[in-house]
């Protein structure tokens, strides 16, 4: 087996000067934090843990990579920042919607749909 990520991403520090584990969460961070001193965002927080508990029994603790407020509404969004998106993040993601009622995993860049050409 070969050392380091399995998608090649490398840490990087964003202009936060915080250490993140690629470089679109870095650039993100950027974006947030430019967002956060416009006044767009509030209360932006890195590496948020979520504990999964069943019966009272911790399964697991899932970190994401983002959690802010929108300034307007107040709305709290939990941001998971994904080059690729992979079965197993799908399941944290349905794992802390599970155990968090009301709370949303959002996915980081957006997905973009393949537009089909017409015949």
């Amino acid at each position: 087996m070969r050392p380091g990520n399995k998608f090649s991403a490398k840490k990087t520090v964003c202009g936060a000067d915080h250490l993140h584990d690629s470089g679109i969460e870095a650039k993100r961070c950027d974006e947030l934090t430019a967002k956060e001193e416009a006044g767009e965002i509030t209360h932006l927080r890195q590496q948020p843990k979520f504990t999964i508990a069943i019966n009272d029994r911790t399964i697991c603790t899932v970190i994401l990579d983002f959690e802010y407020r929108m300034a307007d509404s107040g709305l709290q969004i939990d941001e998971d920042v994904k080059g690729m998106d992979n079965p197993m993040s799908r399941l944290k993601r349905k794992l802390i919607e599970a155990s968090y009622p009301g709370t949303v995993v959002t996915i980081w860049p957006p997905k973009k749909r393949k537009v089909r050409k017409r015949k």
